[in-house]
C-alpha cells in the first residue's frame, strides 16, 4: 500500500503541474501540491507564507516580487503592493520592501469602501449569520462596483484556543483572516480589519463590575498577534483598533482612549512593517458627538493615523422607529450637516473615514433614502471624510448573483464624490402631513381611472436626458412624459399600458430617468390595493407570531400602530406628543418584522400583551401610506 500510494501521489503532482491554476485561484503556499501555472493572462503573486495566487497582469522584476513558494519549506519573504509612494527599505524582520502611504493618501485612496459584513464578524463564527463564508468572487462584485477599499470586521470572541493570560488566537482561524484578507488586496483594495463585535460581547467597560484589567489584557493579546500575522502585509492593510466601544461617561470614554493606546502599543511591538503601517482610532461608540467630545489621540502613536467614526441618523428614520418614514425636510438637512461636521470641527487637520453608514432599502422609503444618502455623501466629502458603506448581506451586494440592490444609492455617492449634482425625487418632508406621497412611484389603486402622475423632482440645476422602461424603451417626451421647472409628469395614454381599474396589483414597471449630471433615478409604477391576511394564525407567548399577508402592490409594510382595547399605547406612551403617523407606533425588528410572505409581531409585543392583560390592534400600515391602506390583527391575551 505505501508504495502505491507513493505512485498515486506522484501521478497527481504530475497532473497538477500540467494543469493551469484559473482566474484569482491559488497557485501557492505551505505544503501546496496543486498546479503553480496561472492561465493565459494572469501571473502567481506572493502573499503570504501560506497563500500564493493567480491575478491579471505580468509580474514586475523588483525587490518587491517573489515567486510563488511551491515545497515544504515554509517561505520566509514577504511582498506588499501599494501604487503611492516609492518604496522604503524594509524594517525589522521583513524581506521585500514597503510603499509607505500617509493616513492622508490611504483615507483618499480608500475612497469610497464597502463593508463585508455580517461575515467575519457573525458570532459564534462566520456562516452563522445571514451569510455563507465569504469567496473570492464576491471582491470581483466590489472592485467592478467602482469600491476603492473594503472595510472587513472580524469578531474574535469565540475563537480561541487558550483564555487567560494568552488568549491564543485558533491558528486556523487567524488564517482564515489571513485568506480573506489576501483576496481583497490581490484585487489592489485598500483593507481595514479590526476587533469588531468584541466590544460588546466582553470589552464592554460600562458593563457592571467589568474587569477592566482583564478586558485589557485580553485587547492587547489579540493585537499582539494580529499584529504579528501581518507584520509583513501589504501597505494597503490598515489597523482598526475597535468597533463601536460603549461608553456613556468621560471616565467610560478615557478607557476607549486607552484601548487606542494599548493597540498601537500592541501594533507597535510587533514590528516589521507595523511601525509604519497606517492606523485607524476610534472614539466612543464610534458616534460623532463623543468622540468630537472625548476623543484623544494616543500619545504613543508614531504611525500616521486616521480617526474612524459613524453615521445611522436620525434613529427613528433609519431603523424604523415610531413611524417615522419620511426625511428631507429642512431642519433635517440642518440637523444631518451639523452631526456630519462635529468631528471635523474638533480634528480640522486629522485624516477621517466614515466607517459605517447605511439607511436600509428594506425598511426606507427610496425618495427619503436617496436624499439622506445625498447629503450624508456630500457634507462628508465637503469635510474630505472617505465613505464606507455598511453592507450586512441583504441591504446591497448579493453575494451569489453580483447583483446591486440599491445601486441609485450607491450612484449618488460615486456622482457626489465626481463632484456632480443629483438630480432625486421628492417626497413629503412635513411630519404632520396625514397621507405621505413619493416621486419615486406611480400609484393607481384597482377599481381607479389613470390619469397623469405628477412626480415632483429636485433637479439642483440638471436637465432630465431621457427615460427607459426596464425593457430598454425609450419614453418619448411631449408623448408620454413632460418635464417642468419642478416636475416630471408621465402621460395617463404613456401609464395605461401597465395600469387600469382592472389590473391586478402588483409592480408594473420600473422607469429609468438619466440626467445631465448625476446619477440616474428610478420611478417604480405599481399598481395597489389593501393588502390582506391569509390566516389567523393563534400566539404563542415565548414565540413570535407569524402571520401569512397577500401584499396588493409594494411588498413592504410602513410601520405598526399597537394600541389595546382601551386606547393605551402597548409601547412608549411618550409618542402621543408626535406628529399623528407616528402617534402609538412601534419600533422595526425589536417589536415586528416583515418579509415578502408575512408580517410578524415579535415575542416581546407578545409579552407586552400579556402583561397589559387586554386585547391589543396591531394596525400594519402600508405603502402608499394613505388612509384606508392598512389592515390590522388583535392579540387577545385570553388566547395564551
Amino acid at each position: 500500500m505505501k508504495s502505491q500510494v507513493g505512485i498515486a501521489a506522484l501521478l497527481a503532482l504530475a497532473q497538477s503541474a500540467l494543469a493551469q491554476v484559473p482566474e484569482y485561484g491559488q497557485c501557492g503556499g505551505w505544503e501546496w501540491i496543486g498546479p503553480v501555472t496561472c492561465t493565459a493572462g494572469y501571473y502567481c503573486q506572493y502573499w503570504n507564507p501560506y497563500y500564493s495566487q493567480c491575478i491579471p497582469g505580468e509580474p514586475e522584476p523588483s525587490p518587491t516580487s517573489s515567486s510563488a513558494p511551491t515545497s515544504s519549506a515554509i517561505p520566509t519573504s514577504s511582498s506588499s503592493s501599494s501604487s503611492a509612494p516609492e518604496p522604503t527599505t524594509s524594517p525589522g524582520a521583513c524581506d521585500g520592501s514597503f510603499n509607505f502611504i500617509s493616513a492622508e493618501d490611504y483615507v483618499a485612496g480608500m475612497n469610497p469602501a464597502w463593508n463585508l459584513g455580517n461575515t467575519l464578524d457573525a458570532i459564534p463564527y462566520e456562516g452563522m449569520w445571514n451569510n455563507p463564508p465569504v469567496e473570492d468572487h464576491v471582491f470581483d462584485y466590489v472592485v467592478a462596483r467602482g469600491f476603492k477599499g473594503v472595510r472587513i470586521p472580524v469578531t474574535w470572541t469565540n475563537l480561541h484556543s487558550s483564555g487567560s493570560p494568552d488568549w491564543t488566537i485558533d491558528p486556523t482561524w487567524l488564517q482564515r483572516v489571513a485568506d480573506v484578507i489576501d483576496m481583497a488586496l490581490a484585487r489592489d483594495l485598500y483593507v481595514t480589519v479590526n476587533v469588531h463585535h468584541d466590544s460588546w460581547e466582553w470589552a464592554d467597560v460600562t458593563s457592571p463590575n467589568a474587569n477592566i484589567a482583564q478586558i485589557q489584557e485580553r485587547f492587547r493579546a489579540i493585537w499582539e498577534q494580529v499584529g504579528e500575522k501581518f507584520a509583513c502585509a501589504s501597505s494597503r492593510l490598515s489597523f482598526e483598533s475597535i468597533n463601536e466601544p460603549p461608553a456613556n461617561t468621560a471616565a467610560e470614554a478615557q478607557l476607549i482612549n486607552e484601548f487606542n493606546e494599548i493597540f498601537v502599543d500592541a501594533v507597535t511591538e510587533t514590528g516589521g512593517f507595523n511601525t509604519q503601517r497606517v492606523l485607524q482610532l476610534t472614539g466612543s461608540v464610534s458616534d460623532a458627538a463623543k468622540t468630537a467630545e472625548w476623543f484623544v489621540p494616543p500619545a504613543n502613536i508614531q504611525q500616521p493615523w486616521a480617526l474612524q467614526y459613524h453615521y445611522y441618523s436620525p434613529y427613528d428614520f433609519i431603523f424604523s422607529a415610531w413611524g417615522k418614514t419620511t426625511w428631507g425636510s429642512e431642519d433635517d438637512y440642518t440637523v444631518l450637516t451639523e452631526e456630519l461636521s462635529l468631528v471635523r470641527n474638533a480634528f480640522p487637520n486629522t485624516p477621517l473615514i466614515l466607517g459605517e453608514y447605511d439607511a436600509s432599502l428594506l425598511n426606507t422609503e427610496p425618495a427619503a433614502r436617496w436624499k439622506w444618502f445625498d447629503q450624508v455623501a456630500r457634507v462628508s466629502t465637503q469635510h474630505g471624510v472617505a465613505l464606507v458603506v455598511w453592507d450586512n448581506g441583504l441591504d446591497h451586494l448579493d453575494r451569489n448573483t453580483g447583483i446591486w440592490r440599491d445601486p441609485v444609492a450607491l450612484d449618488i455617492v460615486e456622482a457626489v464624490l465626481r463632484g456632480e449634482n443629483n438630480s432625486l425625487p421628492d417626497a413629503t418632508t412635513d411630519p404632520n402631513d396625514l397621507e405621505q406621497w413619493s416621486s419615486a412611484f406611480v400609484w393607481n389603486r384597482v377599481g381607479e381611472t389613470v390619469g397623469d402622475a405628477e412626480l415632483p423632482w429636485l433637479f439642483n440645476g440638471n436637465a432630465l436626458a431621457g427615460v427607459r422602461t426596464h425593457t430598454g424603451a425609450n419614453l418619448v417626451q411631449g408623448v408620454d412624459y413632460t418635464v417642468s421647472s419642478d416636475a416630471v409628469t408621465f402621460t395617463a395614454s404613456f401609464l395605461s399600458q401597465f395600469l387600469g381599474p382592472d389590473v391586478a396589483p402588483g409592480s408594473k414597471a420600473n422607469l429609468t430617468l438619466t440626467f445631465s449630471s448625476g446619477a440616474p433615478s428610478i420611478v417604480e409604477v405599481i399598481q395597489w390595493d389593501t393588502p390582506e391576511f391569509l390566516a389567523q394564525p393563534a400566539p404563542v407567548l415565548g414565540q413570535d407570531l407569524n402571520i401569512p399577508i397577500e401584499y396588493k402592490g409594494w411588498s413592504m409594510v410602513a410601520a405598526v400602530r399597537a394600541v389595546a382595547e382601551d386606547g393605551t399605547f402597548l409601547f412608549d406612551d411618550w409618542t402621543q406628543w408626535l406628529p399623528p403617523l407616528q402617534q402609538g407606533r412601534i419600533t422595526f425588528n425589536g417589536q415586528w418584522f416583515f418579509d415578502g410572505e408575512q408580517v410578524v409581531i415579535r415575542s416581546d409585543s407578545l409579552n407586552a400583551v400579556a402583561s397589559l392583560g387586554q386585547p391589543v390592534d396591531f394596525e400594519f400600515e402600508f405603502y402608499p401610506r394613505v388612509p384606508g391602506n392598512s389592515i390590522t390583527f388583535t392579540v387577545d391575551p385570553a388566547e395564551f
